[in-house]
Parts: structure tokens; C-alpha cells; sequence
């Protein structure tokens, strides 16, 4: 395959070679259903995934009680929510049911809410497939939403979040992103609040269900041991057991197609002080959107700042300064904006330091840029572990999703080299640069205060 492979939307089918001698087909069924696989010689199992593409970036503010509320408006926390209640059970199958038809063969079955997107996915043997297919059909379009189940999850994702507010470095970075994004949704926590899951109605969910989750919104991937029209046959089938009408014609939901968002920092210091052992520091700032022509550019910094034992930061302050255990940066791209982070645990007494020392690599890749060996080697470690992770189905179907929900565009191994192999060190450099002209926030979880980092405040403002 030579460059990327659009995928319009008014195109019922496309089939196209990706490398590795894969076969890539996609099909558009009139009612705007997508379903798209990949399949793999060789390959004995599949992953297949059902992905609808709203996220916690979609909710607005819950039910007034008033009973005229927009769809959409279904209550914070509402998407998370809803993606546990879709294993709660159906007309069909309990939640016990569908535990065990995928504990009895092997398999293995889960769900995630992202920012725009909400998946849920199974692995399983070849020979299964079509047994994931009619469940997970079956929780998509028929969940009962019972109340009792309702109060129970509700229960539960409680304990999800306070387990959540126990991982120091999980408030961190909740703490940083809504420090980077201030207002703007991507800076709420995918999971809901404790006060907006308490006050969370089943009416208010139903509703969010009933919006979107139609024909026209999913997307069904799969990739492995299997045969494209089999699968189209089988969730076709699936899709009208359930009920579902795919006999009115419909065009898939639009892709976000979003211009840059303009984010306002919240602040440039979010301290918790918490008595325990390690302080979580994250140093922040907007980074790149998904549709961003530097992406590649993005990856090939994140290495040499902080992808690896290799990168600058792992070097200075984890081996040449016994600082830190876990050090590392990290880059997030969503449809109108992005973050690019850098994270550190340690000691309370080093915590300033370790924070300076961040902020210090990024600084000395914009002003001086990086070697052709720090190149080199970025470009080693991406391609391979971009090679080893197409070994797993399920990096290969969650390839399928993403490139169908976001860009549009399918863009294979080889091509994906291909670009990467173009990134100079000034590309780095003029990117790093422009990092340090967002402005920056830091975030921080442990045995310190703000005064810690009295004047790293300062610096951000005449960075910013």
C-alpha cells in the first residue's frame, strides 16, 4: 500500500492490501452501519470491537426534572455509566450469561470510555467469533437498563472512582488536564464525578443510550482469523434479531471534523497535599490535535524526551541523579487539541528539583536541539515497536476503529514508516519550541505544598 487510504463516507465498500499481506475491507450497510476487518494469515483468533463514537467530551449537564432536556444532555459520567450497564443483561442474556459466554470458550470480553469514543470489544478463538458477534450485538442494541442493575452499577463505579482517588498518579494527571483544558470538555474526568454518579437518573442514561446509539453511529472492527463477508452476514443478522431497522437508508454520523479549540490554562499550579511517600508531579501544556501533520513529529520527541530507558529524561534524573524511580512524558491528540505532558515520582525533598529537571530537557531540546544518534535511535524505537504491536489482533482492530471514527484515513505499517523516516532533528526542535510557548501547568499529588514551587509559577508566565 503506498500513502494512506481515505474512507469516505458515501462509499459502500473499499478492499485494499495493507503490509504484511493483510487484506483491509470495509462495508457500509445502507443504514449507515460500518463494519470493517482485517484479516491476518495465519491468525487462529480475532478481536472484535463495537465503537460508537461519543465520549465524555459530549456530555452536558444532566435532567433538571423538567423532562424536556436534549438528548445529549444526559449528565456528566453519563457515557462511563452507560458502557458498565451494557454488561448488566438483556431480554436475552443476564450479565451472568454474558460473563460465561466468553469465560466457557477462552475468550475475553471488556469495554472502555475514552474523551470521543466508547468501545466495547471481545478476543476469542476463530471458531467463536461468531458467538462474540451475536453477544456483543445483543448488549449494544438490546441492554435492559434495569432498574436495580442501575442502583447496583451505580455502586460500583463509586468504588471505581474512589479506587481511582486513591492512585496518587491518577489524580495527578486528572489534576493536569483540567488544569491544561480549563473549561473546555476535554478537561473533565472521563469517569464522571462522585456527586454527578450519585445524582445520575436511569431516565437521564436511557436517554443518552436512545441518542446515540443507532445504525448511522456504530462502527463494528475486527481483526485476525477473519472472513469479511461472514462477519457483515452475522452482524447484519445480529443487528435485526435485535430489532434493529436497517431497512431505512441513513449516512454514517459525521467524523469531527473540528477546528482548533482555543483552551484557556486553568491554572498554572494544582497542588493536593496528601501524607504519603512520593510526590506524582506532572508538567503540562497543550500539545497537537489528532488531524495535526506533526504527529510523527510528536512521537519522534516523546521517545527522546521520555519514551525509553534511553531518553533524557529516564538518563537525568533516574541514572545520573538516583532521583526518581518512574519518569517519563507523554503526548494525547483528540480532535481540536492535545496535551503533551512530562511525569516524575518522587521523594517530597526532591520535588522541586525533579520538576526543574523536566522542564529543564524540554528546554535544552528547543534551544539546542537533538544528536542524529538521539534520532536514529528514536526512529529505531518506533518503527519496532510499532511492528511488534501489529502482532496482537487487538492493536490491529483498534487501528480499524480509530482510523474509521477520527482521520478518515487508514494508514498502514509501511506508510506509517515511511513518514516517520521523514522526521529531521529541526522538526524536533521547532516542535519542542513551540511546547514551551503554551503556556504550562503543573500538577502535583503528596507530602508537599505550593510553596515547593513558589516561582515555577513565574516561569511559566514569561515562558507562556
Amino acid at each position: 500500500m503506498n500513502g494512506s487510504i481515505e474512507l469516505p463516507l458515501d462509499v459502500a465498500e473499499l478492499s485494499f492490501a495493507a503490509s504484511g499481506d493483510s487484506l483491509v475491507r470495509r462495508t457500509i450497510l445502507p443504514s449507515g452501519v460500518r463494519i470493517l476487518s482485517e484479516n491476518v494469515v495465519g491468525s487462529r483468533s480475532a478481536t472484535l470491537g463495537y465503537w460508537v463514537a461519543v465520549g465524555s467530551r459530549d456530555e452536558l449537564p444532566g435532567d433538571d426534572g423538567d423532562g424536556d432536556v436534549p438528548a445529549r444532555e444526559s449528565g456528566f459520567g453519563s457515557t462511563h455509566f452507560l458502557e458498565h450497564l451494557l454488561f448488566k443483561g438483556t431480554a436475552k442474556r443476564t450479565a451472568f450469561d454474558i460473563a460465561i459466554a466468553f469465560d466457557s470458550v477462552g475468550g475475553e470480553s471488556n469495554a472502555l470510555t475514552a474523551k470521543e469514543y466508547t468501545c466495547y470489544y471481545a478476543r476469542v478463538r476463530d471458531i467463536d467469533l461468531d458467538m462474540a458477534v451475536e453477544t456483543l450485538t445483543d448488549m449494544l442494541t438490546s441492554s435492559l437498563l434495569d432498574p436495580t442493575e442501575f442502583e447496583n452499577e451505580r455502586g460500583v463505579i463509586l468504588e471505581e472512582l474512589a479506587m481511582a482517588e486513591d492512585d496518587p498518579a491518577d489524580v495527578a494527571t486528572e489534576n493536569l488536564f483540567a488544569a491544561v483544558f480549563g473549561d473546555h470538555a476535554l478537561g473533565r474526568p472521563i469517569g464522571g464525578t462522585p456527586q454527578a454518579i450519585r445524582e445520575a437518573t436511569r431516565d437521564a442514561v436511557l436517554r443518552h443510550y436512545r441518542a446515540n446509539y443507532r445504525p448511522q453511529d456504530l462502527v463494528v472492527t475486527a481483526a485476525g482469523a477473519v472472513d469479511h463477508d461472514e462477519l457483515v452476514a452475522g452482524v447484519t443478522r445480529a443487528l435485526v434479531d435485535a430489532g434493529w431497522d436497517l431497512s431505512t437508508p441513513a449516512r454514517p454520523v459525521e467524523r469531527r471534523m473540528l477546528p482548533a479549540a482555543s483552551v484557556t490554562r486553568q491554572t498554572a499550579l494544582v497542588v493536593a497535599s496528601r501524607p504519603i511517600e512520593q510526590v506524582h508531579l506532572l508538567v503540562g501544556m497543550p500539545g497537537l490535535m489528532a488531524s495535526d501533520d506533526r504527529r510523527m513529529t510528536m512521537s519522534v520527541l516523546n521517545s527522546i524526551l521520555g519514551g525509553g530507558m534511553s531518553s533524557r529524561l529516564f538518563q537525568e534524573i533516574r541514572e545520573r541523579r538516583g532521583l526518581a524511580y518512574s519518569v517519563y512524558s507523554f503526548a494525547a491528540s483528540y480532535s481540536d487539541a492535545g496535551v503533551f505532558g512530562m511525569y516524575g515520582a518522587c521523594s517530597p525533598a526532591k520535588a522541586r528539583q525533579v520538576a526543574d529537571l523536566m522542564l529543564d530537557e524540554l528546554r535544552s531540546i528547543a534551544a539546542d536541539g537533538v544528536t542524529e544518534d538521539e534520532l536514529r535511535r528514536a526512529h529505531g524505537q518506533l518503527s519496532g515497536a510499532s511492528a511488534l504491536a501489529l502482532e496482537e489482533s487487538e492493536t490491529r482492530m483498534s487501528r480499524l476503529g480509530r482510523a474509521e471514527i477520527t482521520l478518515g484515513e487508514f494508514t498502514d505499517l509501511d506508510e506509517s514508516l515511511r513518514r516517520l523516516y521523514l522526521v529531521t532533528a529541526a522538526d524536533v526542535q521547532d516542535l519542542a519550541r513551540e511546547l514551551l510557548n503554551q503556556p504550562l501547568s503543573l500538577s502535583a499529588v503528596g507530602a508537599v505544598d505550593d510553596d515547593v514551587f513558589a516561582g515555577f509559577g513565574e516561569s511559566v508566565k514569561e515562558l507562556s
